[in-house]
């Protein structure tokens, strides 16, 4: 098979021929129809993830069809439409990952290839109403911000939400997820573009984080705080966020793309009786919940553009400049 190699950091991803994957008892082999990007990729490449082992092939988003099981027992899976589910061995606690947790693409071998070995136990059908490119964008992002929503903020019906940094694939998921739910949606974005993107999605609207008081803007714009805030960047603009969820509210965050908050007002949290929640990633139980939900409601991806395999390298650049709105894929075959 071909598939996209990293041999080191900071070095661009080659495609080249790889061994064709056997698959092992209770995994499965698919043939990859199409694999997505995340920003975990692109850190990978530049050195600014934990537990880099090379040489490496990336990927943990992926849609295909199954063409080989490794024992007689998993048959029922051959020759069927599949998503995968990147969250490996989460463990039997559905509140936190257990010590084996790991992500598909590191250390396991990804889905930036024309073929994997998957356990059986990460396999779930492919939304019939999605495309092979959009169904590839579904796994880690709409994972991620399902179990952000659902369940570790208990998003409801009728809620006000502001979702930050609107364009990233989970941030999308984040307000697709949260109209189908019944919630009011404001985003923020450095891009009066994107956030005129992501009314056309339905957020009720939103306001650019680099304008002077932006907060105070958008709380006037909004009529008051928000019951949830949903942030994956961190940093210095953290801080500003906790003003703007309302007395018994909840704030939750999946990430630190722009460092840790320096000077985080404890008394303003503990006061105003704020919860704040991490998360990462998700347990089946998500997956399943997601899956189901994104065929209820027949929620499309958002996909920004797609590019050959042989390109691998281009999409990761792509991904850097920082431009897309939606999820980069990869056309595997």
């Amino acid at each position: 098979m071909q598939a996209a190699l990293l041999r080191a950091t900071n070095e661009p991803v080659t495609v080249q021929p790889a061994p064709d994957p056997v698959p092992a008892a209770g995994q499965a082999v698919v043939r990859l129809r199409a694999a997505a990007l995340n920003h975990r990729d692109l850190w990978i490449q530049l050195g600014q993830y934990a537990g880099i082992k090379l040489p490496l092939i990336p990927g943990s988003d992926g849609a295909g069809v199954v063409t080989a099981v490794g024992a007689p027992g998993d048959d029922a899976w051959s020759g069927r439409e599949v998503i995968i589910n990147p969250s490996l061995d989460w463990g039997d606690d559905p509140r936190t990952q257990g010590p084996g947790f790991r992500i598909l693409g590191l250390p396991d071998a990804g889905t930036f290839a024309e073929q994997i070995a998957i356990p059986v136990a990460n396999l779930a059908s492919k939304p019939a109403h999605l495309t092979w490119e959009q169904a590839a964008a579904l796994p880690l992002a709409g994972l991620t911000a399902w179990r952000a929503l659902f369940t570790r903020a208990g998003l409801q019906s009728g809620e006000k939400i502001l979702i930050t940094g609107i364009g990233g694939g989970a941030a999308l998921f984040a307000l697709q997820f949260a109209v189908a739910a019944g919630a009011q949606v404001w985003v923020t974005s450095s891009s009066p573009e994107k956030i005129a993107r992501a009314q056309t999605l339905g957020a009720a609207g939103g306001v650019n984080y680099r304008d002077t008081d932006w907060p105070a803007t958008l709380t006037r714009a909004a009529g008051g705080p928000f019951d949830v805030v949903l942030d994956s960047a961190g940093g210095a603009g953290f801080g500003p966020l906790i003003e703007l969820v309302r007395p018994g509210g909840r704030l939750v965050f999946f990430g630190a793309t722009t460092g840790q908050p320096p000077g985080l007002d404890l008394r303003k949290c503990f006061f105003r009786q704020l919860t704040l929640l991490g998360t990462t990633m998700g347990s089946p139980a998500d997956f399943a919940g997601m899956t189901a939900f994104v065929a209820r409601h027949r929620i499309v991806p958002v996909v920004d553009r797609v590019f050959p395999l042989a390109e691998t390298d281009q999409a990761l650049r792509h991904m850097a400049a920082g431009a897309q709105f939606g999820k980069i894929v990869l056309a595997t075959g």
